[in-house]
């Protein structure tokens, strides 16, 4: 059984509003639920021996929507938040500046990523076998993960995210994400 994490800490950062990071927190309290609801319900169906219906088809495709879903956000919420800035001189921004060439090439990637028309996601993938990281795209929670890759940054570009205090204006909801990136915690990812 998964149980929702506690991100209130997180109420009161620039940028974001109590109203918008509540609204958010439910959200994400739906997608534990439906996790859990959704393990259930398929163990049972394993039990009954109902794994070759129609039912049990859609329930484990629609699993993974649910958990990433789930996951996401709380990677999402626990990458944002107060921190010390991310040293020039430590092993994370230096990797950065060696795959893009700068800090600043990532973050103009990154961001130029997460303005991309269209609902999803965006992650800062570090691919354990070589090391090389990549801003990626994704379409639904479960569509469009690099296999085996780590996140390291991820932001949610759905509109739930930012349309409470932003309206349409995305970028400056991704200007409000970069600031409030908690880098200790992204650093900590990056280093497993």
């Amino acid at each position: 059984m998964y149980t929702a994490r506690d991100y209130s800490a997180l109420t009161g950062i620039e940028g974001f509003s109590d109203t918008l990071l509540k609204n958010h927190f439910t959200l994400y309290q739906g997608y534990v639920n439906n996790t859990n609801k959704l393990a259930d319900t398929l163990k049972a169906m394993l039990e009954e021996g109902k794994t070759a219906t129609p039912e049990y088809a859609e329930l484990k495709r629609r699993f993974g929507f649910e958990f990433d879903g789930m996951r996401l956000h709380e990677y999402y919420f626990s990458n944002l938040g107060k921190s010390v800035p991310l040293s020039e001189t430590g092993k994370f921004y230096q990797a950065l500046a060696a795959e893009f060439g700068s800090y600043q090439l990532w973050e103009a990637d990154f961001k130029a990523t997460s303005a991309m028309r269209g609902i999803g996601w965006v992650i800062l993938y570090k691919d354990p076998q070589t090391g090389r990281l990549f801003n990626q795209w994704i379409n639904e929670h479960e569509a469009g993960h690099l296999a085996g890759a780590t996140p390291i940054l991820v932001i949610d570009v759905f509109e739930h995210a930012f349309l409470t205090d932003y309206g349409l204006k995305r970028a400056e909801y991704i200007a409000a994400f970069i600031k409030n990136i908690n880098w200790s915690e992204v650093e900590k990812r990056f280093l497993i």
